[in-house]
């Protein structure tokens, strides 16, 4: 009986045919079961599969092999022997076909598995020349992901993309490679929980940075120590006119830059922030720092620089006002915030002329700043004002113009709203966002004359002041909760409310410090305090690292060097220096560890 007319006797299932054989012309209630091994497979055009057959009452020698139901299969199907050794034939499409065996002495015996056939994968290069792309025909619900290392041990991994509905070409960007290095790579598709394509492996040879465009980095690690996984993320600032080195990039922890993003733009145009997205891309806020947001231009960017949108000053005023808002920016600047929901919240500066402030007669123009939630179409759907809700003649630092100088906003999970911080006032404010239904109105002000006690320390002495990228480093973000940031110092008071001044002569001190908030009682305990013996005279960024670790960076260690410094620190009452990253020609506005390139992919 051929394999089509076993099939009108008991039906098959897909790894494993349990016939009965009361059920099926046999006299015996024992239940026979007949298996396929591997159960399902997938290979190239040409490649072997060698399948095995185990059961009651059936051997290699003793069924016959057929594949969509012809014995033997076919040119288009593929061929099996009678040792059910499977060759895949030739597709311009991945296909599956389905590989069947049946006992000779007993029809009602058999099993079947499916073979996926696949086509291999193409890598060509990109704009970027430290990223490759790698496209591959994937089927219908599966995922792929590539991977790439300096040998065919690989090592490295990008995230998982799904196929198209229906299947179709699959591209991947490969990036997190270091420059003018061949590297092995191959896409591994994940057609089932249990069934895996290993594409052919494939070379690419990277280009990458002139010496002069290489940003000059030397990083070690304390010795038997081990810093957290991960890579560097680097915000440089590259202050001079006539500078070359590249001011975005991503190193490894030995500081070789694995990738970076150059944009054509002049030297002394300043990138600040430079954020992973969860999609995947990066964002970056540009503008010249000469006034904050002076030509800003917020470019979101694929690993290989290929820009997705752009949003520059001018568009974001007409956004403004084609959405009915009477508002002016001078640009975005310094920070922004991805929401959940995919909005966006920036930084706006914004000028407005008043006349006779305290300590100034006439008419005195100063810039405050504005936060613009735009919606997923970049559209604006709800501004804040610090003229609407702060004091214009509480100044400290560079006024006139620059009254508030904001330089960071986050975003609370747990009450929907946003925390600010304001570098000219050496305040961070929570702000009723509610995301994007509050009023807006002021929940608090951590700082020198604020709302908050000072718990752990001496008022005002060790409050911050100056300071730069709080972070939210608890797993709650209201009612008991931590905030750490980078304190500056500037013009810091001492216990007699004496300053330190601001000039660079001065002896201000920076440190890191964490707070324990509570919004109720309104006291902010200090539980982390490491201070550092230099004055790092702006930038500086700050997190705690999936160990337990600190990193915080000190944007400006040695101003007149123009050098900055990046260290991983234990967390306790003495901080152990584990990691130490030191840039020499630039300043690093931030810098911090993320596990990968990737969203979710730890490297």
């Amino acid at each position: 009986m051929s394999w089509r007319n076993y099939r009108f006797g008991c039906s098959i299932i897909a790894i494993a045919l349990v016939a009965l054989m009361t059920g099926c012309g046999g006299s015996s209630n024992t239940t026979m079961v007949v298996t396929l091994t591997p159960g399902s497979a997938a290979v190239l055009a040409g490649q072997t599969v060698q399948f095995s057959v185990s059961g009651t009452g059936v051997s290699a020698g003793s069924v016959t092999w057929s594949v969509d139901g012809v014995p033997g299969g076919s040119a288009a199907t593929g061929t099996v022997t009678s040792a059910g050794l499977y060759t895949a034939p030739t597709v311009s499409a991945p296909a599956s076909f389905t590989v069947g065996v049946v006992s000779n002495a007993n029809f009602s015996l058999g099993a079947a598995a499916t073979v996926s056939v696949l086509l291999t994968g193409q890598v060509s290069s990109t704009k970027n020349p430290q990223v490759a792309q790698y496209s591959i025909m994937a089927p219908a619900g599966s995922q792929v992901q590539i991977q790439f290392g300096p040998d065919t041990n690989y090592g490295l991994e990008t995230w998982s993309v799904s196929a198209p509905s229906g299947g179709g070409s699959v591209s991947i960007l490969v990036a997190g490679m270091k420059g003018f290095t061949t590297y092995h790579m191959r896409a591994a598709v994940q057609l089932s929980a249990s069934t895996q394509f290993l594409d052919s492996d494939h070379t690419f040879t990277t280009g990458g940075l002139t010496a002069a465009q290489t940003p000059v980095i030397t990083t070690t690690t304390a010795t038997g120590m081990t810093p957290n996984p991960g890579i560097e993320l680097l915000d440089l600032l590259t202050l001079s006119a006539t500078g070359t080195q590249e001011n975005v990039a991503a190193t490894d922890l030995a500081g070789n830059v694995i990738w970076f993003f150059d944009p054509g733009y002049p030297a002394n145009t300043i990138p600040n922030p430079v954020k992973l997205l969860p999609n995947g891309n990066i964002l970056i806020n540009y503008d010249s720092g000469v006034v904050d947001g002076t030509g800003s231009i917020l470019q979101e960017v694929d690993l290989a620089g290929n820009t997705v949108f752009q949003l520059t000053a001018a568009d974001l005023n007409q956004a403004l006002a084609a959405a009915g808002f009477n508002l002016t920016v001078v640009g975005s600047h310094h920070d922004f915030a991805v929401l959940p929901n995919g909005h966006l919240i920036l930084i706006c500066g914004e000028n407005k002329t008043f006349t006779n402030l305290v300590g100034f007669p006439g008419a005195t123009t100063i810039e405050g700043d504005v936060l613009i939630d735009l919606d997923t179409n970049l559209k604006p759907v709800w501004t804040w004002s610090e003229f609407d809700h702060l004091d214009v003649n509480r100044h400290q630092l560079s006024f006139p113009p620059d009254w508030t100088h904001s330089n960071a906003v986050l975003y609370s999970p747990d009450d929907g709203d946003l925390i600010l911080s304001i570098r000219h006032q050496s305040w961070v404010l929570k702000i009723d966002y509610d995301n994007g239904k509050g009023a807006g109105d002021i929940v608090w002000k951590l700082g020198y004359q604020g709302d908050f006690k000072l718990q752990g320390g001496t008022d005002p002495a060790d409050w911050f002041y100056a300071q730069h990228a709080p972070y939210i480093a608890s797993a709650n973000s209201s009612g008991v909760f931590s905030l750490g940031l980078f304190d500056n110092g500037n013009n810091a008071l001492n216990s007699s409310g004496v300053g330190c001044g601001i000039l660079l002569t001065s002896p201000c001190q920076s440190r890191v410090q964490i707070f324990q908030l509570d919004e109720t009682a309104k006291t902010a305990t200090i539980t982390f305090q490491d201070k550092l013996p230099i004055f790092s005279v702006f930038g500086g960024y700050v997190e705690t690292l999936a160990n337990g670790n600190i990193e915080f960076d000190e944007c400006a260690s040695n101003f007149f060097a123009t050098t900055a410094d990046v260290f991983e620190v234990t967390d306790s009452t003495s901080p152990q220096t584990i990691w130490q990253m030191h840039i020499a020609g630039q300043f690093a506005y931030r810098a911090f560890r993320i596990p990968s390139l990737y969203p979710g992919v730890q490297w």
